[in-house]
Parts: C-alpha cells; sequence; structure tokens
C-alpha cells in the first residue's frame, strides 16, 4: 500500500489534475471547505500547461435536463437562502441536483437551530436545540442507500446526519463508505477523523489507497497526539512535492504547539504569516504561543491585525480574548471567548478557554460548564479534561479530579503535568505507593515544571524515609545544576538544606559543610547555613571523625567547591512501584 501511495505521490501532475477536478466538483455542489483545502494544495505545485488542463466533466441527459433548476437554485444556496434552494430543485433526478437538494434542507435546518440557540440561549446553557431536519433526511437517504443511489457526495451528506443524530458507529461505515466512492473528497476524510477515537480503530479501518490516504494519516496522528510520527508524515509529503503547501506548514506549527516546542511552532506561524499575511485560520493557535511566552506586543498586534481583516471570525475573537487574558482583564476575556461561541457554538478552542477565564474568575461552576461544552465538542481534548480536574481540586473533590486527571493522562501519556497532577491527588487520597509511581514517572519522561522530584522527596520526608528523600533532592540539585539554569528556585535552597541536615546526622562532615555553604548563598537558608557551619565546626573540634560509610548517596565531591555536580549518583530504586 505504502509503495503505491508512493509512486502516486510522484506524479505530481496526476495529482495536480485530480485537485483541479475535485475542486470543480465541490465547487458545483457549495463545499466550500473541501474547495478551500484543495485548492491550497493545488496552489503548491506546479502549474500545468493549457493542454495538460483536464476538461469540465460531461454532463448526462438527467444533469442537461435538470440545468436550469440547478443553476437557479444554486444562486440562491450561494446567498444563504437554503429553503429557497430546495424548493426549485425538488423533482429533480440527476446526482449532483438531489445531493444539493438535500444538502440545502440540512444547512436550512442547521441555520434555524443556530439562530434559535443564539437568540434563546445564553452560551453555558445547556439547551436540547435539535435540528428538526435531520431525522427526515436520514429516513430519505436510507433509503436511497439501501437501494445503492447515493454517490460519494450524498454518502458523506448521509454520515454527516448520522454524526448529528449521534449514530456514531453507523456513521463511521458510512465515511469509509465516502472515501471509498471518492477518495479525493477532504470533506469526508475530515469527518471520519472527528469520529476515530484511538490508534487502534485507526488502524482497524479499511480505508482506499489513495495519496489523500497520508494527508489524512498524518491528522489523525496529531489528534491523537503522536506527535512524532505526524511530524514524520508531514515532512514526507513536503518532500514528495508539497514543500510550499500553507497548509502542510499550519499542521507542523501546530503539531510542535502541540509538544510544546514553541520555539519552532512560534517560527513556523510567522512563516505562514509572511507567505499568507491575510489568512485567519490557526492563528488562534498562534495567539496561544504568544500568550505562554507573555509576547504582549505581538499579541496585541495581531490582535489589531485580525480586526482589521474579519473582526467577526471566531478565530479573532480568541485572539482578542487570550489579549484580554494576559493583560488579566479576565470579564472582556471571558466576553470575547463567549462572541466566539455564538459565531460557532462548536469552537474547542473558546469552550476551554472560557472554562479557563471562569476559572480565574473563581467561578467554578460555569468553568465546570464550559469544559463539559468542550469535551462533547472533542472527547480527545486533554486540556478540557485536565481543567475539569483542576477545577474539582479547588472544590477539594479529590476522587473527581483523580477521574477527570486520568482522562487527560490517558490522552496524554507522557506530559508531566497530567502525572504530577495525579501524584497529587493520590496524596491527597492516602495512597502514598500510586503518588510515588506518579511522580517518578513524570521525572522519568521529563518533568517540565521541575515539580515531580520535588514533590517526591516531600513525600518521602513525610513518610520518614530520609535516604530516598535525600536521593530525590540529589537528582534534583544535579539536574538543575547540569542544565546551567539561574538557581532561583526558591526549593533549592530547602534542598540543600535538607542535604546539609542529613549529611550532619550521617556523621558526612564535610558533605554536609559544602551543602551549609550553599545554603549561604541564598536569603531565605543562609543563617541555617551559618549554624549548621558552627555546629560543624564545633563537633570537628571535640575530634569527633566523619563517618566512612560509602552506601550513603552524595551529591558534591567532598575536595570540590564546584557548583556543577561531578558525579553522577545512581538513580533512586523505584522499579518495584514504577508502572
Amino acid at each position: 500500500m505504502a509503495a503505491t501511495r508512493s509512486s502516486e505521490l510522484g506524479d505530481l501532475v496526476q495529482i495536480k489534475k485530480q485537485l483541479i477536478s475535485i475542486i470543480a466538483q465541490c465547487k458545483e455542489r457549495g463545499l466550500v471547505h473541501s474547495v478551500k483545502w484543495a485548492s491550497e494544495l493545488a496552489f503548491s505545485l506546479e502549474t500545468l500547461p493549457l493542454n495538460e488542463i483536464p476538461p469540465p466533466p460531461e454532463l448526462t441527459e438527467e444533469d442537461a435536463q435538470d440545468l436550469d433548476a440547478f443553476c437557479l437554485a444554486k444562486s440562491y444556496f450561494d446567498l444563504k437562502e437554503y429553503d429557497r434552494a430546495a424548493y426549485f430543485l425538488r423533482g429533480c433526478r440527476s446526482q449532483k441536483a438531489y445531493f444539493l437538494y438535500m444538502y440545502s434542507r440540512y444547512l436550512s435546518g442547521e441555520k434555524k437551530k443556530d439562530d434559535e440557540t443564539v437568540d434563546s440561549l445564553g452560551p453555558l446553557e445547556k439547551g436540547q436545540v435539535r435540528n428538526e431536519a435531520l431525522r427526515e433526511l436520514r429516513v430519505e437517504l436510507s433509503k436511497k442507500h439501501s437501494a445503492g443511489e447515493l454517490d460519494g457526495f450524498a454518502l458523506y451528506l448521509y454520515g454527516v446526519v448520522l454524526r448529528k443524530l449521534d449514530l456514531l458507529k453507523e456513521a463511521v461505515e458510512i465515511f469509509v463508505a465516502a472515501t471509498h466512492a471518492l477518495p479525493l473528497h477532504w470533506g469526508s476524510w475530515l469527518e471520519l477523523c472527528n469520529l476515530i477515537t484511538n490508534i487502534e480503530m485507526l488502524k482497524s479501518l479499511s480505508l482506499p489507497d489513495c495519496w489523500v490516504r497520508d494527508f489524512f494519516t498524518a491528522h489523525m496522528y496529531t489528534e491523537l497526539q503522536m506527535i512524532k510520527e505526524a511530524l514524520q508524515k508531514y515532512h514526507s509529503l513536503m518532500e514528495a512535492g508539497f514543500a510550499k503547501s500553507t497548509y502542510i506548514i499550519s499542521q507542523i506549527a501546530v503539531a510542535y504547539h502541540n509538544i510544546r516546542d514553541i520555539d519552532q511552532a512560534l517560527y513556523l506561524f510567522n512563516e505562514l504569516r509572511e507567505q499568507d499575511p491575510f489568512r485567519i485560520e490557526n492563528m488562534d493557535t498562534f495567539s496561544n504561543l504568544l500568550y505562554v511566552r507573555s509576547m504582549k506586543p505581538e499579541l496585541s498586534y495581531l490582535a489589531h491585525n485580525l480586526v482589521e481583516i474579519d473582526k467577526y471570525r471566531v478565530e479573532t475573537c480568541c485572539v482578542i480574548g487570550n489579549y484580554y487574558s494576559l493583560r488579566s482583564q479576565h470579564e472582556k476575556a471571558a466576553l470575547y471567548f463567549q462572541r466566539a461561541l455564538k459565531l460557532n457554538p462548536r469552537c474547542l478552542g473558546a469552550w476551554t478557554l472560557m472554562g479557563h477565564e471562569y476559572m480565574e474568575m473563581k467561578n467554578t461552576s460555569a468553568a465546570i460548564q464550559a469544559y463539559r461544552h468542550a469535551i462533547e465538542v472533542n472527547k480527545r481534548d486533554y486540556r478540557a479534561w485536565y481543567g475539569l480536574g483542576q477545577t474539582y481540586e479547588i472544590l477539594k473533590m479529590p476522587f473527581y479530579s483523580l477521574y477527570y486527571y486520568r482522562k487527560a493522562h490517558q490522552l496524554r501519556a507522557n506530559d508531566s503535568r497530567m502525572l504530577v497532577a495525579l501524584g497529587e491527588c493520590y496524596e491527597k487520597l492516602s495512597q502514598q505507593v500510586e503518588a510515588k509511581k506518579c511522580y517518578w514517572r513524570a521525572y522519568s519522561v521529563g518533568d517540565v515544571e521541575r515539580m515531580a522530584l520535588l514533590k517526591l522527596a516531600k513525600l518521602h520526608e513525610q513518610l520518614n524515609e530520609s535516604d530516598d528523600a535525600a536521593q530525590c533532592y540529589i537528582i534534583y540539585i544535579k539536574d538543575i545544576f547540569s542544565c546551567g539554569e539561574q538557581l532561583e528556585h526558591a526549593e533549592v535552597s530547602n534542598a540543600l538544606r535538607y542535604l546539609g541536615q542529613y549529611y550532619f546526622k550521617n556523621r558526612l562532615y564535610d558533605e554536609a559543610s559544602l551543602c551549609a555553604q550553599r545554603c549561604c548563598d541564598y536569603n531565605d537558608a543562609r543563617e541555617e547555613g551559618k549554624a549548621l557551619l558552627r555546629q560543624i565546626s564545633a563537633v570537628r573540634e571535640q575530634g569527633e571523625p566523619s563517618s566512612t560509610d560509602l552506601s550513603l548517596p552524595c551529591v558534591f565531591n567532598p575536595l570540590s567547591n564546584n557548583t556543577t555536580p561531578v558525579r553522577r549518583v545512581s538513580p533512586l530504586d523505584l522499579s518495584s512501584i514504577t508502572p
């Protein structure tokens, strides 16, 4: 399969022809997002000479009979007069006209649903407003499907209707059938992405062997947080001939954002802005990166720029919300996220960000509702699960917190923040063994916030496991020193203080003396360091020898006063409890 797709990818001229063909077909049917995706890819490829450009598809007898009605209805459809378009398409027999007839009815129902939602409900109300046309559409499309009369586009619409009715298993089957019937239609692949929950489900699907499948697989890897595989896939696509594709550049930038490689993601988003300065898509993700880096001038410029382009876009509202949040104006931020949700109630990022703002305003009930809405939109959004865990932690409900942190951890197995949060929950529930596992695992996968070892050391302190606590503090200090970080961590002085006392109790006076000297470098530990040095001097004057117990851990070379560790201690043995 892979070899076949690679050879297909090698024939870029053929791919360009297929893209031009599918652009025309989607444009006739009003599938604007699929048109945009295919057009961006086609633009990144070399221009075809006139004699290579594919001709428009030939009209069938049915197409010719429906042509006048179709052209009239399409003009109404483009003006968003969906009921009017559907009225003039009644009785049309061609596949193209039938799709536009059913699609117009579907969009009419969606528009009425959205209008009713905005008019009658606040952004956090649950509501049971539904598209009333869905059940009728399902019955009619089901009959046509049983008779085998649905083409690839109609199958796509049938799948959308089933998904909206929460018939997810049936929807997956129909979308798979749609990709087989029309492999070049990106809309079917994208809908399928939203229904796949894990890698096992992805592997179990029988999908067509087409070059579009590579784009789908890369997108799916990003959604499933398999970022390494996604980046490999996207880079191979760029090497195959899509190097100029703004779609691929944006997807790679989002992938780097997901693994918190902020510098690389910022670089790619800035490059994207240079190539496509009026682009609004994905700019909310770009603003998240600027927010994390506290880049106020850049975020302000981005917000003003997007307002000039289109201030009534969801992404623009989210960027402005992030700008106000960075300025700690949380009420204004929440207001703009609400505006984003009025424009698109299924905007995942806006629900999650609004939950964060309500957390900042200490409105926990509203935060819980916002996070729950985010999960309804996309159950793979680890930020919403994590946010719910934090909210219930504030409400002092650790069992609830544990459930939601576990969900977040399942989605981001190698994210240390989820593991540290789990460890804290287990501590509160007096499950110290599980807490130790989580903290050590968090350190092992790469502790982003450098808190896991400290929490593990303090837990050992509480349990009077002084040797293990000392070992954790030693590893922590060595990691800090070896990274060459400025020792601004308040916890460094606490670690040195503990180690000084630990060595003193175990009569390792040289090591204790070095720790005490380091303590003198910190204001909050200086007096204790001096007191410990005086104690060591008094003991030495009495002639008491240092211990020669080599089994005790040692953080510094006793002959050196260098701040860089020179001997790496063997890691704390948690093999019996490490998951």
